[in-house]
């Protein structure tokens, strides 16, 4: 691990603005680990806000609701922020937000009858997916084929510029001391841990004020050093726990459940406040903006919206990012939308997002050194560019969390982290 300049300053004290609503969404049918979605609207059908607007028959899948109430213009390929281009569903916003089913909130004492079937079939229908970056279903990963004993809350968003889980942390601290119970409800777990990385002081006094409790349970809140890629899930076990997963191993397998602060907030509005996933937080923020920000954003609007919002430019981005600059993609338009996975939007200039001429691996060891994974980056890189896939494989690229570490200590600045993903497609097939 290592230290990165966070660049958090420009937004970690900015509270969430919701963004209005779009005039037009793209809704992509994909924005999920698992099976594209198939349309369940026709072009001039009337939807409302959260109505169920796409979905298919798999196990490992996530439906898609719409975001705005109105009627659907087209279906269309259009700009995905991750696949280059996917179907979309495009909704014209007719300005009224007429919800699909009204907001209703529960009790606990409505909540507490709810058995563990119920609320993961609650936090299915609401579209939840992982929002730290995976998108991985949820409501498979809290019925975990294996019995767990111990859950993370993943507090840390250990990407530079991003701050929107620390707002989130801040804001809305006690919503998710309920989110948690009900993960804890699904999983059965008796050990709670909520990580935070030592940066975000604010989000640490709001959970050490709480003190610990939910519901009578208790959680155990642990405070990180600042440290890149906290984040992701083998570190913060690693960190926190201190025990490893093995390779080709899964967190469930030595007992235990990791869930990102943004997805507990958003499995607590579906079970409590009936409301599905058609929204999140997204930090817009870098040297180009006069006004960067964090906004509550309707899926579907497209990322010049966010830019226009946080405007004026200051200077023209030479790159425009989805994500963090870390893990985060490069956008070729800025039309792509938000979907359920978009933390940020980062824009750089021409300085930041200039690219260093690729040299020849001078065979230092700093990937192999620096990897959190435990991998060898400049191996699996030669394989990569031979077309080796089998070797690729052998050398355990599909543990590779492309964190982007290796491209960042490379001395060569060698592509590494695009090569190992090239191997991780290909050798997937």
């Amino acid at each position: 691990m290592v230290r990165l300049e966070e660049h958090k300053s420009r937004t970690e004290h900015k509270k969430i603005e919701a963004l209005p609503a779009s005039e037009k969404v793209f809704l992509p049918t994909s924005q999920h680990l698992g099976k594209i979605c198939i349309p369940q609207v026709q072009v001039g059908d009337s939807v409302s806000v959260g109505q169920k607007i796409a979905s298919v028959e798999a196990h490992v899948t996530s439906p898609i609701h719409s975001s705005v109430s109105g009627k659907v213009a087209s279906i269309q390929d259009w700009p995905h922020p991750v696949l280059g281009k996917c179907k979309a569903i495009v909704i014209d916003n007719d300005g009224q937000d007429t919800h699909h089913s009204p907001f209703t909130t529960h009790q606990p004492e409505e909540i507490n009858k709810l058995t563990p079937e119920q609320i993961r079939n609650t936090i299915f229908e609401a579209g939840i997916v992982g929002m730290g970056g995976a998108s991985f279903p949820t409501h498979i990963k809290l019925n975990p084929p294996k019995p767990v004993d111990t859950l993370i809350i993943n507090g840390a968003e250990c990407e530079p510029y991003l701050t929107g889980d620390n707002r989130l942390m801040i804001e809305k601290t006690q919503e998710i001391i309920f989110g948690i119970e009900l993960v804890k409800r699904c999983t059965g777990v008796k050990n709670i841990y909520v990580a935070i990385e030592d940066n975000k002081p604010e989000a640490i006094s709001a959970f050490s004020a709480v003190g610990g409790s939910a519901y009578g349970g208790s959680f155990q809140l642990k405070v990180l050093k600042s440290n890149y890629p906290q984040g992701g899930e083998k570190q913060l076990i690693k960190n926190v726990l201190n025990k490893e997963v093995p390779q080709g191993k899964l967190p469930f397998d030595i007992g235990v459940v990791v869930q990102n602060v943004a997805t507990v907030f958003a499995i607590y509005e579906a079970v409590y406040n009936n409301k599905p996933l058609y929204e999140r937080i997204v930090t817009v923020t870098g040297s180009c903006l006069a006004n960067p920000k964090n906004l509550l954003v309707r899926l579907g609007t497209p990322i010049k919206n966010l830019i226009d919002s946080c405007g004026p430019l200051q200077e023209e981005p030479a790159k425009i990012i989805m994500g963090g600059p870390m893990m985060g993609i490069t956008q070729y338009t800025s039309d792509a939308p938000i979907i359920k996975s978009s933390g940020g939007v980062v824009l750089l200039n021409k300085k930041e997002a200039k690219s260093q001429e690729e040299e020849f691996c001078i065979r230092c060891g700093a990937c192999v050194r620096e990897c959190p994974a435990g991998l060898m980056p400049c191996l699996i890189n030669l394989a990569s560019e031979k077309e080796i896939w089998t070797e690729a494989k052998a050398l355990n690229a599909m543990d590779c969390i492309e964190c982007g570490l290796c491209n960042y200590v490379c001395p060569a600045n060698r592509r590494l982290t695009q090569s190992i993903r090239r191997a991780k497609l290909e050798a997937s097939r």
